[in-house]
This record gives structure tokens, C-alpha cells and sequence, in this order.
């Protein structure tokens, strides 16, 4: 008995995960907070292939075994990551983890708006802010979209977005420094126009240094499907 109960539990798990990484990653965006968009296709296959798997341990001759009562509790962990599936990462994530890449120095970017706010990300916002050429953000109106963090100097809030490489177990996160608005919930999510608050040094400091956005506009919005930059 003991065998049976192993064999279908396991066999049970196997098709339940399988079922469950297919229905995330083909017919909901939840896969976005855990991996990049492009991982997409490799979810949908690993998940079919794990169903056949189980499907195949299954129906394997093994003396007309019946499913045992005690088998169908393996499933429940499976429900629970279908119904209760764990959030993008947010302010805890961004407060412990490591300090982001340098910004690119020599970045290809696209002209800034001259009539209008130029919707950037953060990552670009710091790159052009830290870049050869931060005078092109002088006066000019952008918008950053990202979750509220806190900050450690006084009247301002971090807009944040996590970055990854492949997924969230290697993001890391960027910031944006908000300053003339009050701070909002905190992880709630955020659209903010502004324009750029030039430096007053002269040469970057040692350490890490967050760029500045005066805030002309702070908008509440939805979390987005693809949460990371």
C-alpha cells in the first residue's frame, strides 16, 4: 500500500505542477513576476512535458492499482500556488538588494520631447542622469512609473523598479529620488511626471547616488503585468 500511495501522490504532483506552470505561464501574466517575458515558451513546454511524465506514471501497468484517499492531499500545495500565487518583488526585495550595475555612460537614447513628458524607465533615467550628457535632461519633462520605497534623506520617497536579468531570484533595484510631493502608500504603484533636479557637486561621490525627480504630477495606478525593467 505504501508503494501505491508513493507512486500515485508522486505521479499525482507531477501532473498538477506540470498543469498548473502551463495555466500561469500560457493563459495568465503571473510568470511575469517571477521571469522575463521571453521565458515564456521554454514554461509552456517544461510544463507539457512534466504532465506527459505524470500522465505516463500513471497509466503504467503496476497490478490495477487504485488512486489511494491519501494521495490527493500531495495536490493541495499545487492548489495553493494556482490560487495564492506570491507577488512581484517589492520594497523588502528593494531594501536588501545589492547595489544595481553603473549606469551605461555612452547609452544610445532617443531625443527627449520637446513639447511633452518623454515616458522613460528608471534604468534610462539614471543613465542619462549619471551619463555624459546629463544637460539633455535640463528643463525637459519625463515620466517614471515604479512602486514606492523609502528613502533615508527627509522630504523625498524612492520611485522603484526592479530589474532582472532572467528572474526575480537576480533583480535588483533602481531608484528614483522624488522630491516636491508627498509619498504615497508605500509599494503601492505610481506614475510621476517631473523633471530632473541637477546635482550640485561636481563629481559623483563614492558610493550609491540616486538621482532626483521634482514631481509636477503623482498618479495611483495598477500594478503592471510586467512588474520588472
Amino acid at each position: 500500500m505504501g508503494a501505491a500511495v508513493s507512486r500515485w501522490s508522486q505521479n499525482l504532483v507531477l501532473i498538477l505542477l506540470g498543469g498548473a506552470t502551463v495555466w500561469i505561464s500560457a493563459f495568465t501574466t503571473s510568470y511575469l513576476n517571477y521571469v522575463k517575458a521571453g521565458f515564456q515558451p521554454f514554461l509552456v513546454a517544461a510544463g507539457a512535458i512534466v504532465i506527459v511524465l505524470g500522465v505516463a506514471g500513471l497509466v503504467r501497468p503496476a497490478a490495477h492499482e487504485h488512486a489511494p484517499r491519501v494521495a490527493w492531499l500531495m495536490t493541495l500545495p499545487v492548489f495553493a500556488i494556482v490560487l495564492i500565487a506570491p507577488p512581484a518583488l517589492g520594497s523588502f526585495a528593494a531594501e536588501r538588494s545589492q547595489r544595481p550595475p553603473e549606469p551605461p555612460q555612452n547609452a544610445n537614447y532617443a531625443p527627449l520631447s520637446a513639447s511633452g513628458p518623454t515616458i522613460m524607465k528608471i534604468g534610462e533615467f539614471m543613465g542619462r542622469a549619471f551619463g555624459d550628457e546629463p544637460e539633455q535632461l535640463n528643463g525637459k519633462v519625463v515620466k517614471l512609473t515604479g512602486f514606492v520605497t523609502k528613502a533615508k534623506k527627509k522630504d523625498q520617497w524612492h520611485l522603484t523598479r526592479m530589474s532582472i536579468a532572467c528572474c526575480a531570484a537576480d533583480g535588483y533595484a533602481l531608484h528614483a529620488a522624488i522630491v516636491g510631493a508627498p509619498a504615497p502608500k508605500l509599494d503601492s504603484w505610481v506614475e510621476v511626471t517631473g523633471t530632473w533636479v541637477p546635482p550640485k557637486w561636481k563629481r559623483m561621490p563614492n558610493g550609491f547616488v540616486v538621482p532626483e525627480l521634482a514631481a509636477s504630477e503623482v498618479r495611483a495606478i495598477e500594478t503592471p503585468a510586467e512588474p520588472y525593467e
